[in-house]
This record gives C-alpha cells, sequence and structure tokens, in this order.
C-alpha cells in the first residue's frame, strides 16, 4: 500500500507539473499571437505618393497649366524652366545664357512657340526689344535670370516687360536675380514674379543674390 501510495502521489504531482506546463505554454503563444496582431494593425500603411507635372507641391486643376522657374545661381549654375512636365530650358539641355532666358507658350494649348537667351552684359539690347515687340496676345511668357541681367537693360526694354505684367522689371539691375511669368495686356499685374536685388550685405553667393525659384498653376487664357 505504500508503495501504490507513492506512485499515485508521483503521478499525480507528474499530472499537476505537466498541466501547468501546457498552460503556461498555451499562453505565452497566445500573447505573442495578439502582440502579433496588434504590431500588424498598427503597421503603416503604404503611403502613395502622387507624381505632380514639374514637382510641383500639389496638382494642378483643370484647364490650368503647371509651371517651375529656376534664376540662375550665381555665374555657375544655369536656369530652368519647366510647363506642363516638359523642361524646356536648362543647363541639362545646354540651352541657357548668361542675362535674360525666355520661353513663350501658348497660353490656350500650351505649345512651346519660341525660346531664346540674350546677353544683358554685353550683347545687343535691340535684340531682345525686337523680341519682345513681337509677342502676340495668347503667349505665355516665362522668364528666368542668369548672372546679370541688368546692365544691357533700358527704359524701352523695362516698359515692355511692365506691359507683360511685370512690377519689378523697372528696378531689375546688375547681378539681380528674377523670375517672371506674364503674358501681353494684362488687366493686372502677373501674380508669377519673383526678384532679389544684388545686395553685398545680403547676398548668398560672392557677388550674387540667391537662386529663386517660382512654381504654380496659371489658368487657360490667363491674359
Amino acid at each position: 500500500m505504500r508503495v501504490s501510495g507513492v506512485l499515485r502521489v508521483l503521478a499525480l504531482i507528474f499530472t499537476l507539473v505537466t498541466t501547468l506546463i501546457f498552460i503556461r505554454t498555451y499562453m505565452s503563444f497566445n500573447m505573442k499571437s495578439i502582440r502579433l496582431l496588434r504590431w500588424l494593425g498598427s503597421a503603416p500603411k503604404e503611403t502613395r505618393v502622387v507624381k505632380t507635372k514639374c514637382g510641383l507641391s500639389k496638382s494642378c486643376p483643370a484647364n490650368f497649366f503647371a509651371f517651375k522657374i529656376y534664376s540662375g545661381a550665381a555665374n555657375v549654375v544655369g536656369p530652368s524652366m519647366c510647363f506642363e512636365d516638359h523642361t524646356i530650358m536648362s543647363s541639362v539641355k545646354n540651352n541657357v545664357g548668361r542675362g535674360l532666358n525666355i520661353v513663350l507658350v501658348n497660353g490656350t494649348t500650351g505649345t512651346v512657340l519660341r525660346q531664346s537667351t540674350f546677353d544683358m552684359y554685353s550683347g545687343d539690347p535691340k535684340l531682345l526689344v525686337k523680341f519682345l515687340t513681337e509677342i502676340s496676345k495668347g503667349m505665355l511668357v516665362l522668364v528666368a535670370s542668369y548672372d546679370d541681367p541688368g546692365t544691357k537693360m533700358n527704359d524701352e526694354i523695362r516698359k515692355l516687360f511692365s506691359n507683360l505684367g511685370s512690377s519689378y522689371a523697372k528696378q531689375l539691375g546688375f547681378r539681380d536675380s528674377w523670375v517672371f511669368l506674364g503674358a501681353k495686356d494684362l488687366k493686372d499685374k502677373s501674380p508669377f514674379e519673383q526678384y532679389l536685388k544684388n545686395d553685398p550685405d545680403t547676398n548668398k553667393y560672392e557677388g550674387w543674390p540667391e537662386l529663386l525659384e517660382l512654381e504654380g498653376c496659371v489658368p487657360q487664357k490667363m491674359y
């Protein structure tokens, strides 16, 4: 009886120990499963990146054109102009120059009509006068400065740019930074323009102000 009693006690202890191990293992597994489910539920969802034309901060609404213009940086990095996700002028394309870089676009269709550069340091300002006087109603005019846009600037050129909606053409000077989008015969001044004066006290580069960035959505038939 004593031996059988001891065996019964040992069997009971074995059963209890086995049960406890099973319960502990089961609970541990369940806790890990719960943590895993919680982690999966809280994992950040994949963010869809929306590509915008010309890399704008937000997409343009219907019947608007997207554009982005950078002025040149000192006399080292040339300007760039993008319109409706098409880079028209840039250093990479090797089609920019010192002075003023200008693009003409059809304001209804968005078609690029013409592009040119004008040396405003040692070039002939009559070439720019001829170019500007040939601009007709319905054209958008994109302008970006590079190095020096002002040395050859005269009253006639300033007036022509003012008629395109510029607020700063009248004060544009030696090595100033300027970006602009306008059109002929606007009722008011263009809202698309930035200007920085060449000032030794505030210049970012030695002898030049920092480059300018102008982006936005221009309505079709802005004129």
